[in-house]
């Protein structure tokens, strides 16, 4: 990797730092707290969320009709990813510890906690936990996805890719034959350093 690419792509993780301390601020702004599991609102707010939710038959009379015709194509594809877990769970339990590669986490990218919006009536919850399931889902398979291509195939594409992966960056250059072995042998001995640097599990406090 030569030092340009490298200079960027230090860039990219000093703004990722700041955008994550900004997002915090804005946490605090909005006025809750996370206390290990639990999301805390002040009392004023609480009450605020609560005049502010939309009656269920109401927000049903208010929708598009368009919004009713395509819920059954939205939810008909629950069942696909209900599959695609499944097939991928086995494989990440199975195959991740023959390889040596570290786990991935499903609670770093799969997150319930919109229904605790009280401004949210019960399908608009519903709704917003079904999005939260799917994009989650999607998003850790992409990493467990993501670390069997670094373990098997650490190839960049001869054309540039949209939405490609985190890892993407560090593999072997398209058409560098004399590096490949090398440079594979060097991808999976990251797993290890990987592996070494992750935290030990933290206990929470349990939901309310």
């Amino acid at each position: 990797m030569d030092d340009r690419i490298r200079q960027i792509l230090t860039q990219i993780t000093k703004l990722e730092d700041e955008l994550r301390d900004a997002m915090k601020e804005r946490e605090q702004q909005v006025f809750f707290e996370l206390k290990g599991r639990r999301i805390e609102f002040e009392s004023a707010v609480k009450a605020r969320h609560r005049q502010l939710r939309m009656g269920l038959l109401r927000w049903l009379a208010g929708s598009r009709p368009q919004n009713w015709l395509s819920a059954p194509f939205i939810y008909g594809v629950f069942p696909a990813f209900v599959i695609l877990d499944v097939l991928v769970s086995i494989y990440h339990a199975v195959c991740f510890p023959l390889y040596g590669i570290p786990k991935v986490r499903r609670a770093d990218y799969i997150r319930f906690d919109r229904h605790k919006l009280a401004y949210l009536n019960s399908l608009e919850k519903l709704n917003c936990e079904y999005c939260a399931y799917a994009n989650g889902l999607l998003a850790w398979v992409t990493e467990v996805t993501a670390r069997t291509e670094q373990y098997w195939c650490p190839i960049k594409h001869a054309r540039r890719i949209v939405g490609a992966h985190g890892r993407y960056h560090r593999f072997q250059e398209y058409g560098d034959a004399e590096g490949y072995q090398a440079h594979l042998r060097k991808m999976r001995l990251e797993f290890r350093r990987e592996a070494r640097a992750q935290p030990a599990p933290v206990s929470s406090d349990p939901p309310r």
